[in-house]
C-alpha cells in the first residue's frame, strides 16, 4: 500500500474508534472510555500486520463487533474491551497471561471463552456442530457474556462473506441457521436473530433470497400507503385520549417469509401478514399495563380483532424477558394486520434483549429470567450421558416451542413447552421431584404421567421415596431436562444391577476354577459379543448370562488353552476380532424416540455397520437413509434439513423388554396374595402392569401382567412363584 492509502486508512481507523465511543447505549464513564482506548491500542497493535480476505485491515472486523455490542445489544465497557480484543490470543503474540496483566482478570476470562470456542477440537464420533454447539453452551459457566460477543462476531462475519468461496459462504451461512440465530433468539436478541437469519438465507439459498427481496422493495410503497391508511383511523382516539406513542409498520423478515410460503405452501402474493404494526407508548412503569390493554380496547373499536391471535406476553412474559400485546385485526381491504403493542421499556428489551432487562433489573427487581435459564439449560449440559446429538435436539425441541404455563397446588407458576406433559412437570420444579414421582393430578383429578399440559392447569405431583423412572417413562418425557434425567437414572440403575452381577460372576468364576481379572473380563466380553464390562456385569446381574452359558465360555477357554500347546511350535498372531462380531448383539436399528422398527438403507458415502453412532435422514424417493454421525455430509444435512432428521439407535435384541401374562391357580389361603406381589415386586428388573385375582370356593385364580428384558427373568419369576406355599400351577399365556 502506498504511504497516502495507509494514512487514509488510519484515519478511517480513527473515525470508527470515535463512533464506537458515540454509538454506545450505555452512558460510558471516564474509567470505561480509559478501559476501550486501551483495547483498542492493544488490538491495533496487535492487528497492525493482518488483512482481511477483503483486504482491509483486519482491526476493521473487532472494531466492528465490538459496534455491535455496544449499539444493538448495549452491553458495558468490558464487553466493549473484550470484542475489540477478541481474535488477539488466537492470531497474534498476545497471550493470556498479557491480557490478564493488562485488563484484568473478567476480560481475559471472556477472551479465553471466545479463543477456546474457536479452537474446539472435533470430536469423530458425533456431529462436529453439534458438539461444538454444546462445547460453546457450556462456556456460559464461565460468563455469558461470551457467547453474546460470539453471536455479535458471527453477525459481522455473515455481514462480510462476499469475498470467500462459495463453498465456505454456504458452510458458514448453514451453520448460523442451525446454531447462531437459534441462540441468539433464546437469549433474547430478537434483532440480530432476524438478521443472522436472512444472512443465513442469503448464502444457501441466494435465488430465493434475491427474488422475495426484490418482491418486497416493489410491494414496498403499496405497503407504506396500507399502513398509512390503518394508522390514521387509530391515531385520531388515541389523540384525543393524550397518549404520547410512536406508529411503525415493520415488514417480516424475508426469512420469516420464506418459512411461511414453504409452510403453508403459497405463492409471496398469498402471504397475508407480510408486515406488523407496531405501537410504541411512553408510560411510567406502574401504568404499563393499564396504558396497554387502553390502546388495545382502541385498536378493537376499529378493527375487529381475531380472538384465536391473541397473545398476552405482558401478564406472562416470555422466558427470553420479552412483553408486549399482539393482536390480530382485520384491517382496510379485508386484510389481517398484527398489532404489536408495547411500552418503550418494553420495546428496548425486545430490541436489545438481555442487556436492557439488566438495565431495569434493579428497578423492579426482575431477574430477566436469564439466571433462571441458565439453570435450566446448565442441568441438561452437566450430564454427559446425553450425547451431543441429542443435547442439540432437545435445546432447539425447547427452543422453538411455543410456551404454556401451569400451576403447583399453592399457585407457584411454572413455564413449559408447549405439549410437556405431567412428567415434564415434575422435573421442571426439581430433579428429585421428577425421580421420585408416583403418580399426577391435573386439575385435582389421577392421570397418566404421559398426559399433556394447557395452559391454566394445576398440576399436583404424588411423589414416593420407592417410585423410580423407568424405560417407558423416556415416552412419557418431552423436555430436554426431563429426558436427561431419566437417562442418569436408569443408568444408575443398571451400574447398581451390574455391581451385583460382578460379584456373582466373580464366584461362579470361582467354582469353575476361573480368577476374574482384566484379561478374563475381555475375554468374556468377546465371547458373549458384547461392547463394554458393564454390559456383561448387567448381563449376569440381571440373569441374561447365566451357569450353563459360563461352563461354554469355560470350555472354550480350555479347548483354546489345548489348541496353543498343540501350536506351540506354529507361534500364529490371535486372529482380529472384527467390529461386526463384537456388535453382533446390537444390530437392530429402531428410530425415534419410540425405538420404531421402520424400513431403511445405508447410505453409500459413509457405509455404517452396526455399532456406528448413526442418524436416520428422511429422503424425498428413497425412504430412510442412515448415516453416520460423522459423515462427510453430516453437518449439511444437520444444517439445512434439520426438520428430516431422526433419531437412529443400535439396540441389543437382549434388552428389549417384552410383556408377558401370567396365570396362577392354587388353594386360597390367608396372606397368599401377598407374598404372590411381594415376590414380583422385590425383582428390581420386573415391572408389574396389572395384577387380578379371584377365588372362589377355596380355589385361588390369578392373573398378573408383567414387563421383563429377558426369558430367564421371567422363568426365574415363574420358579419362585411356584415355591409359595398353597400356589399350584403358574403358566405364561
Amino acid at each position: 500500500m502506498t504511504e497516502e492509502a495507509l494514512e487514509l486508512e488510519k484515519k478511517a481507523i480513527a473515525k470508527e474508534y470515535k463512533n464506537l465511543l458515540k454509538i454506545s447505549y450505555r452512558t460510558l464513564s471516564s474509567a470505561d472510555k480509559k478501559l476501550i482506548r486501551s483495547a483498542f491500542d492493544v488490538a491495533v497493535d496487535a492487528h497492525k500486520e493482518q488483512r482481511r480476505k477483503s483486504g482491509e485491515a483486519y482491526i476493521f472486523h473487532p472494531i466492528a463487533v465490538a459496534k455491535i455490542v455496544a449499539a444493538e445489544i448495549g452491553l458495558d465497557a468490558t464487553s466493549i474491551a473484550s470484542a475489540l480484543l477478541h481474535d488477539v490470543v488466537e492470531d497474534t503474540s498476545y497471550t493470556l497471561a498479557d491480557l490478564e496483566q493488562l485488563f484484568g482478570e473478567t476480560v481475559a476470562r471472556i477472551v479465553d471463552g471466545l479463543t477456546k470456542i474457536d479452537k474446539m477440537p472435533y470430536d469423530g464420533d458425533v456431529s462436529m456442530q453439534a458438539e461444538n454447539f454444546r462445547k460453546m453452551l457450556l462456556t456460559l459457566n464461565d460468563d455469558v457474556r461470551v457467547i453474546i460477543i460470539k453471536i455479535a462476531d458471527r453477525l459481522h462475519n455473515m455481514q462480510t462473506m462476499d469475498s470467500m468461496p462459495d463453498y465456505k459462504q454456504v458452510k458458514i451461512a448453514s451453520e448460523t441457521l442451525y446454531i447462531y440465530a437459534p441462540l441468539a433468539h433464546r437469549i433474547g436478541l430478537y434483532n440480530i436473530k432476524t438478521q443472522l437469519e436472512d444472512l443465513g438465507l442469503k448464502y444457501t439459498e441466494p435465488e430465493v433470497y434475491t427474488d422475495i427481496l426484490s418482491k418486497i422493495k416493489e410491494s414496498k410503497e403499496e405497503q407504506d400507503a396500507y399502513i398509512g391508511t390503518f394508522s390514521k383511523t387509530i391515531k385520531d382516539t388515541l389523540d384525543a385520549e393524550g397518549l404520547s406513542y410512536e406508529i411503525k409498520g415493520r415488514p417480516k423478515s424475508i426469512f420469516s417469509i420464506r418459512r411461511k410460503m414453504q409452510v403453508q405452501t403459497v405463492t409471496f402474493d398469498e402471504v397475508y401478514d407480510k408486515f406488523a404494526v407496531r405501537i410504541i407508548y411512553k408510560s411510567e412503569l406502574a401504568n404499563e399495563k393499564f396504558l396497554a390493554w387502553k390502546i388495545y380496547s382502541i385498536v378493537t373499536d376499529h378493527y375487529r380483532p381475531n380472538p384465536v391471535r391473541l397473545r398476552d406476553w405482558i401478564s406472562s412474559p416470555k422466558s427470553t424477558g420479552y412483553e408486549a400485546l399482539h393482536i390480530t385485526v382485520m384491517g382496510p381491504k379485508g386484510r389481517w394486520v398484527e398489532v404489536q403493542i408495547r411500552s418503550e421499556r418494553m420495546d428496548e428489551i425486545a430490541e436489545k434483549g438481555f442487556a436492557a432487562h439488566f438495565k431495569y433489573k434493579n428497578k423492579n427487581n426482575d431477574d430477566g429470567g436469564l439466571d433462571a435459564w441458565l439453570n435450566k439449560l446448565q442441568d441438561t449440559l452437566e450430564n454427559h450421558d446425553i450425547s451431543a446429538i441429542d443435547f442439540v435436539k432437545d435445546f432447539k425441541l425447547n427452543l422453538y416451542a411455543k410456551e404454556i404455563y401451569a400451576f403447583t397446588p399453592k399457585g407457584d407458576l411454572y413455564s413449559l413447552p408447549k405439549g410437556a406433559t405431567a412428567l415434564d412437570f415434575a422435573f421442571q420444579i426439581h430433579t428429585e421431584v421428577g425421580i421420585h414421582t408416583r403418580g399426577t393430578k391435573v386439575n385435582g383429578k389421577l392421570v397418566p404421567l404421559s398426559r399433556e399440559l394447557m395452559s391454566g392447569d394445576q398440576v399436583e405431583i404424588i411423589t414416593s421415596e420407592n417410585a423410580k423412572p423407568t424405560n417407558n417413562w423416556l415416552n412419557y418425557a418431552t423436555t430436554g431436562k426431563a429426558i436427561s434425567k431419566i437417562k442418569s437414572a436408569l443408568n444408575a440403575d443398571k451400574k447398581v444391577v451390574a455391581a451385583e452381577g460382578k460379584e456373582v460372576l466373580m464366584r461362579k468364576l470361582k467354582s469353575l476354577k476361573i480368577s476374574l481379572d482384566e484379561n478374563t473380563t475381555n475375554q468374556l466380553v468377546s465371547f458373549f459379543k458384547l461392547k463394554t464390562s458393564l454390559d456383561l456385569f448387567f448381563r449376569v446381574g440381571s440373569g441374561i448370562i447365566d451357569n450353563k452359558q459360563l461352563k461354554d465360555f469355560a470350555a472354550s477357554r480350555s479347548n483354546a488353552l489345548v489348541s496353543f500347546f498343540k501350536k506351540i511350535r506354529k507361534p500364529t498372531s490371535p486372529p482380529d476380532i472384527h467390529k461386526e462380531e463384537i456388535t453382533e448383539k446390537y444390530d437392530q436399528l429402531v428410530f425415534g424416540k419410540e425405538e420404531q422398527k421402520l424400513d431403511y438403507k445405508m447410505s453409500t458415502c459413509c457405509n455404517p455397520i452396526p455399532g456406528d453412532n448413526v442418524f436416520g435422514f428422511v429422503t424425498i424417493n428413497e425412504g430412510i437413509k442412515v448415516h453416520k454421525q460423522n459423515c462427510p455430509n453430516a453437518v449439511q444435512l444437520q444444517s439445512n434439513y434439520n426438520y428430516r432428521i431422526i433419531l437412529a439407535t443400535w439396540i441389543d435384541s437382549t434388552q428389549r423388554e417384552f410383556r408377558s401374562e401370567l396365570s396362577l391357580t392354587g388353594i386360597d389361603t390367608i396372606g397368599l396374595v401377598n407374598e404372590v406381589t411381594r415376590v414380583v415386586s422385590n425383582n428390581l428388573l420386573i415391572d408389574m402392569k396389572s395384577v387380578h385375582f379371584d377365588s372362589n370356593d377355596g380355589v385361588f385364580t390369578g392373573k398378573i401382567v408383567v414387563v421383563v428384558k429377558n426369558k430367564n427373568i421371567l422363568d426365574n419369576l415363574v420358579q419362585n412363584i411356584k415355591k409359595i406355599n398353597g400356589i399350584d400351577k403358574v403358566t405364561r399365556v
